[in-house]
């Protein structure tokens, strides 16, 4: 007990450890800093370790402890490494489930904000997809399935607000010649790979708004032929939300297209 508080409140006294040979005594002091919630002096010392204890009964141990350091410290993308880190060493160990678990969610709490770079999102969920594979039955699955659909809603979220830029942009430095084709083009992809997300009818109320627009800035010759686009669109989007909130502005997109149609 006396060990333990002298390491928990002396800078001296980790030094001390951090240098000694006793490589056990190193690793009972890691563990007395993780349990106190000094994740980075056990982080400290277990770096120095994991490799020496490689084929020895506390290879594994340490090395799980290493991740959940790093994990606590909210420093996920390492923790995620470390997690693979063990899997990828010991595919039958202990602590196996657990690790592949864990290296799908460490990624997971550290997404980003829907405007930013998305890699890890991908990674998360890849990680959460084989954690499920490789354990199908396991108690996590069903947070695993439910981390993996909010990171789907991550992605349709980030897509719309492409789509919405590009309609924003409208023919202002039009991407190639317009952007509310790429604006139609964008929402249309995701609504296909993600045919049940929550933003569906906003997707969908963008694509016709982008619909009317393209028609309406038009030269002449593509005018009809984009307008009855728009009508088109407007059946399709008044079939499937027929209690939209959008409704009243889709009436009039439709009533506008049907004009020029018929006139």
């Amino acid at each position: 007990m006396l060990l333990s508080v002298l390491i928990l409140t002396s800078c001296d006294t980790f030094n001390k450890v951090y240098k000694s040979s006793d490589i056990n005594y190193k690793y009972e002091a890691a563990k007395e800093f993780y349990l106190a919630g000094r994740y980075s002096k056990a982080s400290q010392l277990l770096e120095t370790m994991v490799t020496m204890f490689k084929g020895s009964d506390k290879a594994e141990e340490s090395l799980i402890l290493l991740a959940r350091c790093y994990y606590n410290m909210e420093d996920f993308e390492t923790a995620s490494q470390y997690f693979k880190v063990y899997y990828s060493n010991y595919p039958r160990g202990e602590f196996a489930e657990y690790a592949r678990f864990y290296s799908g969610k460490s990624l997971y709490e550290g997404i980003t904000e829907p405007e930013l770079d998305q890699t890890n999102t991908y990674s998360a969920i890849s990680e959460l997809q084989l954690f499920m594979e490789y354990y199908p039955y396991s108690a996590h699955c069903v947070e695993a399935q439910n981390m993996i659909l909010r990171m789907h809603e991550l992605l349709v979220e980030k897509e719309y607000l492409s789509a919405k830029l590009y309609y924003e942009l409208g023919d202002y430095m039009a991407y190639m010649g317009n952007n509310y084709q790429a604006c139609i083009i964008t929402a249309q992809n995701v609504m296909n790979d993600y045919p049940y997300t929550a933003f569906r009818e906003e997707l969908s109320i963008l694509v016709l708004r982008a619909r009317y627009k393209m028609a309406f800035h038009s030269v002449e010759s593509k005018k009809m032929e984009r307008y009855r686009a728009t009508i088109d669109e407007y059946y399709a989007f008044k079939t499937e939300f027929p209690e939209s909130k959008y409704l009243k502005e889709a009436d009039k997109y439709y009533k506008e297209a049907i004009k020029f149609v018929n006139d």
